[in-house]
């Protein structure tokens, strides 16, 4: 008997399991609000130089809204090429002979400019108040818009490394409180930040929270349900990611204020945390950790709700034991991060399942953390971009539970890295286009993300599990953290970018080949399961080659 044997024994899908997803998914749907926030609170309003008349030739009059029509403010500010007004420039002295309309400024007319001096005014028609237009992050300082994200980004790195590790000490639930808790405090601290650098300290703890949130969430689900029900949850729970972006395009729409918004996104972690108290620890991981007599109260209790009280009474802590002797043998072993390269089995899926995580996550952030580049509004392409995801997934969890893992990950990603390098060669003047094929690409990497979770979580075993998503994780945070810095070489090179994201898309689908299939494979608990499966496979490789050779 293993611990799948005893979980249907207690009730494998029963009222516990239903509650017990339910309540994991809650936070699901607030998450992209976090990860994709920076699209709304560090929206960039148009702009232009702040202009102010001479009064008595001394002291300064701002120009009032009603006196700042665009013939006035062609006396201050000139023209870019599109003959709109320079966002970070101003002529060094008011030319006002350009008020006469009659007169136009020649082709090889040259004034004198200087950076703006007095600051810039804002256009908040579509955004009341964002970081942006508090603290003036544009011209010279535009670049700090694409490091404060990366500080978030690097925030979900911190988490993966440190949280992943804990997780495997001390269990899913403690840290899984603890990560609800620093969630909610960070964030409600980040609405209020005074200045730009103590919002890039909050952010950096909500991504570290973020983390952890996720990889907990996972290991608490997969490890109360069975094999056999492995991909409808895990797919349930990517929905409800999808639905979270679809939920951040709403409430950034109608909350247009930064503060408002952050705000709003980190309450719910309070009664997220509250709730938590209620969760069990994973079973699996007590008995794993020398806990039976925990695990097994916590499988009664799992009996008493699915209705299955009698099955749980006859459970004891020998049972346990007796159970899961190999597994626990192989648990007091102590276990850190070399040991997912020490054998040749493990160090293919780690290297594997690093590329593969890094990959789908730079290109994914790559695509989905500057909307306003796609030069459609950005509430619509948000809710483009959250519509999309439904099909990609539905068609991503028909692949997954027919024809297979790998096949899911290799097609998803190649497609989407396809799609990415497509878009390059349209006109800019085919915007419809354009945004159709991000929105494709955008969710094939959504179909890939889906997969990277389930199937490393089926790769990697009990007693690593944990440590081997920290690290898959920690390379996906990694590529997060990259790709708003890649966005800064459109800059000088405009393709760039796109060619970047959509040809690793594509090598990491290639790679995404060479990992084991886990369709409809019980969950290995120990490396020597692993390193078994790898030999049978091979076993099987080389008879199915000698059998073609004899005939």
């Amino acid at each position: 008997m293993s611990f799948g044997d005893i979980l249907e024994d207690v009730g494998s899908f029963g009222k516990f399991q239903i509650i017990h997803i339910l309540l994991l998914a809650f936070p699901a749907i607030i998450m992209p609000s976090h990860n994709l926030l920076q699209n709304f609170v560090a929206a960039i309003p148009d702009h232009h130089c702040r202009i102010r008349l001479e009064a008595n030739g001394s002291s300064y009059v701002n120009v009032t809204d009603k006196l700042q029509t665009e013939e006035l403010l062609r006396v201050f500010i000139p023209l870019d090429q599109e003959q709109q007004l320079e966002k970070c420039r101003e002529y060094s002295s008011p030319q006002w002979h350009l008020l006469d309309l009659n007169k136009t400024q020649g082709k090889g007319t040259k004034y004198d400019t200087q950076m703006c001096t007095d600051g810039w005014t804002y256009d908040n028609s579509k955004f009341k108040a964002t970081i942006i237009s508090e603290w003036d992050l544009v011209c010279s300082w535009k670049s700090l818009k694409r490091i404060s994200q990366s500080i978030y980004m690097a925030g979900l790195l911190t988490g993966a490394i440190i949280l992943g590790r804990l997780s495997d000490k001390y269990g899913r639930r403690t840290l899984l409180l603890w990560s609800h808790f620093q969630m909610a405090i960070s964030g409600t601290c980040g609405a209020f930040s005074t200045s730009f650098p103590l919002f890039c300290f909050w952010r950096f703890l909500c991504g570290t929270a973020v983390s952890g949130i996720i990889l907990n969430t996972f290991s608490l689900k997969v490890e109360w349900i069975p094999t056999r029900l492995r991909t409808s949850v895990a797919m349930i729970s990517n929905f409800t990611y999808s639905f979270g972006q679809l939920l951040l395009a709403g409430l950034a729409y109608g909350i247009q204020d930064w503060r408002w918004l952050q705000f709003t996104v980190s309450v719910p972690f309070f009664v997220f945390f509250l709730y938590s108290w209620w969760f069990p620890e994973s079973a699996r991981w007590l008995i794993l950790n020398d806990k039976a007599d925990v695990a097994l109260k916590q499988l009664k209790r799992v009996a008493k709700l699915n209705g299955k009280e009698a099955e749980g009474e006859k459970l004891t802590t020998a049972i346990l034991k007796s159970n899961m002797e190999n597994e626990q043998s192989d648990t007091k072993k102590k276990h850190n991060v070399l040991d997912l390269f020490r054998t040749s089995g493990m160090r293919r899926i780690a290297c594997c399942t690093m590329l593969v995580w890094f990959s789908t996550s730079f290109s994914y952030y790559g695509l989905a953390i500057d909307l306003q580049g796609f030069g459609v509004d950005i509430y619509l392409i948000q809710v483009i971009f959250g519509v999309v995801d439904i099909p990609a997934k539905l068609l991503a969890f028909v692949s997954l539970s027919q024809i297979g893992r790998r096949f899911t990950q290799c097609t998803s990603l190649t497609l989407a890295g396809s799609m990415i390098l497509a878009n390059i060669i349209i006109p800019n003047e085919l915007q419809a286009t354009r945004t159709a094929f991000a929105a494709v690409g955008k969710g094939c990497l959504s179909a890939a993300f889906s997969c990277c979770y389930l199937h490393a979580g089926e790769l990697y075993p009990t007693v690593v599990r944990q440590t081997g998503m920290g690290l898959v994780s920690t390379m996906a945070r990694v590529g997060a953290m990259v790709a708003p810095i890649i966005r800064l070489t459109g800059d000088y090179i405009p393709f760039l970018p796109m060619s970047i994201y959509g040809g690793t898309a594509i090598i990491s689908g290639v790679v995404a080949f060479f990992l084991p299939e886990t369709l409809n494979v019980p969950l290995p608990d120990t490396i020597e399961e692993v390193e078994n499966r790898f030999v049978m496979s091979k076993i099987h490789t080389d008879s199915g080659h000698k059998l073609k050779i004899i005939e």
